[in-house]
C-alpha cells in the first residue's frame, strides 16, 4: 500500500490553497505523484535522472590556442601643465 504524505507549506498551482497538496511516489513505474485534495489538481514527475545535455561549443566557452598577438608598451600619462582646475 503506498502511503500518501501531505507536504507542509506547499500551496497548489491550481487554486493556491496552502497544505491541500499530498504526495506519494510508486517505485515500480519509477514516478512521483501529487494531488490537491481541495481542487483535484494532480500531476507525475519521472524519478529517473537524466543526464545533462552538453553545453555547444563556442568562441566564448573555448580556450585560447595561442596567445595574443601584438607588442607590450608602456603609456606613461602625464598631467597637463597649462591646466588650472584642480
Amino acid at each position: 500500500m503506498t502511503t500518501k504524505r501531505f507536504i507542509a507549506g506547499a500551496v497548489c498551482p491550481r487554486c493556491n490553497e496552502m497544505d491541500k497538496i499530498r504526495a506519494w511516489r510508486d517505485d515500480e513505474a519509477e514516478k512521483q505523484y501529487r494531488e490537491c485534495v481541495a481542487c483535484g489538481y494532480e500531476d507525475e514527475q519521472s524519478t529517473v535522472v537524466q543526464a545533462q545535455p552538453q553545453e555547444i561549443a563556442t568562441r566564448v566557452n573555448q580556450p585560447h590556442s595561442s596567445a595574443p598577438e601584438g607588442d607590450a608598451a608602456v603609456i606613461n600619462f602625464v598631467p597637463n601643465p597649462g591646466a588650472t582646475k584642480h
